[in-house]
């Protein structure tokens, strides 16, 4: 077999730097036209995102607590100055910066990997062209949402333990742990995989022969960041909403998957498949069993093995649509990249038989999963909110008439993406009560808004209604002193009247 570790230790080479400068240029020419066909910030989530970075300035209760704790901390705490310009905020612009700028950095450590571990260009550049090509990561990547992020870190971890494993010293270099932090506290896949990795890098050591004694400070070396990173939003979400970790209450569970592993699982690979098409899935199992065999056969190919980390992004969709959380496409997405790793490598093992294979890969999944495809599941799943915005203009046209400075009583949880569109009309976030706004919020949820909401926006239909709506059905006297005014996209407008109870 080919002598692994070709590269030196700690640094991108050349190849790489221009794979990732191409694939942020590539980002670049997909953010323009997804932003021409009106698709950039057409996901919900997208546009959620821009409200949680906006609010941490731009509430009534502005300051740290906003961050919140349901999503974590980093993509927002990075817009969180750039979006509090309006056209920054409307547009998404500098969140969707961030998203081609982790393209590049993902794209570049994906090679690095693949030439430090086979010298193969021919896999570097077919992984990475599976990477950038598949049209449902490229969409990611032209958006605010949090994936590219995610992806950008995890595989500069991956990276950096690959070369971390393969050296002659065991020293952890900080910038690495500072890497598996930002992973952290970007998504929660990131945990999965930050472990997995670790784990990953430990083994290969071990049977690269260092001793078991020298391993085990090496491990709370790199064990402590990721830990670190964990305990401190754990904290910050105690310290925001007053539990530890919110692991639900924002969608109603799903009975067909709820408790299900066998049909979870399978839900999961259909997922894959749909994103990536079956010859990924194929060539990507293909791989993982290469990449183990070889080693676990050559005790020097143990290395080999740290990639495989990226896989362990299958535990938050699988514990998330265990406990019943309803399914989403973009889960899968992960694996997309992960799958793209592995094949890439696998590719550098064919020795000189790499560019043909390389070719041959490249074919047979271009046929299944096209660049800027319309019809991609991200795309279709990013659209699905369309509509109800439609609808919603008649909610938007009634509040541009009427509105004059006063309090808009609404839940952030359901409606985020609304009070993004709202900003279109003028409206920031200080102009709405939501969650955040403790305790005004804690008195609002259960008098009707009095004293202090002029105007009352409740989502009545999507994941069952808001907190608002389930009020309202609970107790219809909730809006007594207010006035129906507007409805659309399953959104109803209420006004106060002028002599409207008082709590």
């Amino acid at each position: 077999m080919r002598s692994l570790y070709i590269l030196p230790v700690g640094r991108f080479d050349v190849l790489s730097r221009v794979v990732g400068s191409l694939a942020a240029l590539l980002g670049g020419l997909a953010s323009v036209h997804y932003a021409r066909t009106g698709l950039s910030l057409s996901h919900y989530d997208a546009k959620a995102h821009l409200v949680v970075a906006r609010r941490i300035l731009d509430s009534i209760t502005p300051g740290w607590e906003q961050i919140g704790a349901v999503w974590l901390p980093l993509p927002h705490v990075l817009t969180m100055l750039p979006v509090q310009v309006d056209a920054f905020y409307r547009t998404g612009f500098p969140a969707i910066a961030v998203s081609v700028a982790a393209l590049g950095v993902g794209a570049a450590s994906m090679a690095a990997i693949i030439l430090r571990l086979t010298g193969s260009r021919a896999g570097a550049l077919a992984a990475a062209a599976l990477f950038v090509s598949n049209p449902n990561v490229l969409y990611l990547h032209a958006t605010p949402m949090t994936e590219p992020l995610l992806f950008g870190t995890t595989l500069m971890c991956a990276w950096r333990l690959t070369d971390w494993a393969t050296s002659d010293s065991l020293d952890v270099p900080r910038s690495l742990g500072w890497w598996m932090v930002a992973a952290c506290l970007t998504r929660y896949e990131a945990w999965p995989i930050v472990g997995a990795l670790v784990v990953l890098a430990l083994v290969a050591r071990r049977r690269r022969g260092t001793p078991t004694r020298a391993l085990v400070p090496a491990f709370w070396q790199l064990a402590r960041y990721p830990i670190g990173a964990a305990v401190f939003f754990l904290c910050l979400s105690r310290a925001t909403v007053g539990e530890w970790f919110v692991s639900g209450g924002f969608y109603v569970p799903d009975p067909e998957l709820q408790g299900q592993p066998a049909v979870v699982w399978e839900k999961i690979l259909e997922g894959t498949r749909d994103l990536g098409g079956v010859w990924l899935v194929r060539l990507a199992l293909a791989a993982v069993a290469a990449l183990a065999f070889a080693a676990l056969r050559w005790r020097q190919g143990a290395a080999l093995l740290v990639p495989l980390g990226m896989f362990a992004a299958a535990a938050l969709p699988f514990s998330a649509f265990l406990s019943g959380h309803p399914f989403r496409i973009r889960y899968e997405i992960p694996l997309v990249v992960a799958s793209a790793l592995a094949i890439g490598v696998a590719v550098g093992l064919t020795r000189r038989a790499s560019p043909a294979a390389a070719l041959a890969v490249l074919l047979l999944v271009s046929r299944e999963a096209r660049p800027f495809d319309p019809a991609a599941p991200m795309l279709v799943e990013a659209q699905r909110d369309r509509p109800n915005g439609i609808g919603r203009q008649a909610v938007t046209a009634c509040l541009a008439r009427d509105y004059r400075g006063e309090t808009i009583f609404a839940s952030m949880g359901s409606l985020a993406h609304y009070m993004q569109e709202l900003s279109h009309i003028g409206l920031g976030i200080r102009d709405f009560l939501h969650e955040g706004n403790h305790p005004m919020w804690d008195v609002a949820i259960v008098s009707g808004g009095a004293p202090f909401a002029g105007w009352m926006l409740v989502e009545e239909v999507a994941e069952g209604g808001d907190v608002i709506a389930q009020q309202i059905r609970a107790n219809p006297a909730f809006t007594d002193g207010y006035a129906r005014v507007c409805e659309g996209g399953n959104v109803a407008l209420y006004r106060r009247l002028a002599r409207g109870r008082q709590p």
